[in-house]
């Protein structure tokens, strides 16, 4: 019918007022897809749960600890083996290896990482002491502090699709926006390291500070995962001493950039695409908040980073373990086709794609109740 309209006065309207017309019939489409959105029934958190098998909430310490000593071998494995055909082939053949050794290596890091995260969700074991020690050792490793992040991403969860009070990569209100743009792709892994130590705005913090308010109640707890960076710090210093910057480098810095990238990545994509909305704390709900995470699909990788493209059952019940996560999606998809939303085209498009829209669209009016991207 707007179509029409527009066709009916196309010939006849000066094109200034037409503008205004096509503005307007715009603006009432999306008016109606926003209505749709609010007036959706959601399941509660109870019903969701109550369609998957209770045994998939329960962790396997044998299981999570296999998992973590499996990263750690394979970190040590493309270590050793890149470093033995540097002795044994010709340099021709160590060009090509090299990148394919970084992607590898950054992967598997983004896999270690994960397995953290899981430690402070309390999905690695039932006890908190091995959660803390080997969430502490595996973010240690690749330089982020374990208890403060720990903290910040449980405000993420907390607060997931909710654009007044969610963590990261959420859309700007009128009053909010400072004037200052993004860095062109969030600057890929550095962005990951300015989140750590700066924060995004509006509400940004940093992981290095005991004196976040966030942080008021844990101050020991985060001053030890302080501790444990420095002491990392001070093994890279002696690894340098010992081999050299360069060595550094190439065998763990450049893996440390591309992990840093895959976390900015996965954290945007899992919570940015079309359609998808983001709500205003009024209107926004825990359930309708988790379901606005999207599953994507990250072939090779998917078993290297631990299932984590498996989001939504992830955000809805952060207590399953990894391992169990493909599983309890097939369980949820079958019962909520309808609340479904995955993706499957490739992830570097898809960034590249969803962040133009986001650089485009980041901005919201003061009064909005929901901002999606088209």
């Amino acid at each position: 019918m707007h179509c029409k309209k527009l066709v009916d006065i196309q010939d006849e309207t000066h094109p200034e007022k037409l503008q205004e017309i096509q503005d307007e019939v715009h603006h009432r489409e999306m008016q109606e897809m926003d209505d749709q959105v609010l007036e959706q029934n959601y399941p509660t958190i109870l019903q969701v749960k109550s369609a998957i098998p209770k045994r998939f909430f329960k962790a396997n310490i044998c299981v999570s600890l296999y998992f973590f000593f499996r990263d750690i071998a394979m970190i040590v494995g493309l270590y050793m083996v890149i470093s033995y055909t540097q002795s044994v082939l010709p340099m021709f053949f160590i060009c090509l290896l090299t990148p394919v050794y970084w992607l590898l290596q950054g992967a598997v890091f983004t896999g270690m990482f994960v397995l953290g995260h899981d430690c402070g969700h309390g999905s690695f074991s039932r006890y908190r002491l091995i959660n803390d020690i080997v969430g502490t050792i595996a973010h240690t490793f690749v330089l982020t502090p374990y208890y403060p992040w720990k903290l910040s991403h449980r405000n993420h969860h907390k607060h997931t699709g909710n654009m007044d009070k969610d963590e990261v990569f959420y859309p700007h209100r009128d009053s909010d926006r400072d004037g200052k743009g993004y860095t062109p792709l969030f600057g890929l892994g550095f962005g990951w390291f300015y989140y750590l130590v700066k924060g995004y705005r509006p509400r940004a913090i940093c992981h290095f500070k005991l004196n976040e308010a966030m942080f008021s109640d844990h101050v020991t707890k985060c001053a030890l995962s302080l501790v444990a960076m420095f002491g990392w710090g001070c093994c890279l210093l002696y690894y340098i001493n010992m081999f050299g910057f360069l060595s550094l480098a190439y065998y763990y810095l450049v893996p440390e950039a591309i992990f840093a990238s895959w976390v900015v990545i996965l954290t945007f994509l899992h919570h940015n695409e079309e359609n998808v909305p983001w709500f205003s704390d009024d209107t926004w709900t825990f359930v309708k908040g988790q379901l606005s995470s999207i599953d994507r699909d990250y072939g090779w990788a998917n078993s290297i980073i631990h299932n984590i493209g498996t989001h939504q059952i992830h955000h809805l019940f952060p207590k399953i373990p990894h391992y169990h996560l493909e599983e309890a999606t097939v369980y949820f998809r079958n019962a909520f086709p309808h609340l479904v939303r995955k993706r499957y085209d490739p992830i570097l498009p898809s960034f590249l794609r969803m962040f133009r829209k986001f650089d485009t669209n980041i901005v919201t009016s003061k009064n909005a109740s929901i901002h999606i991207y088209k």
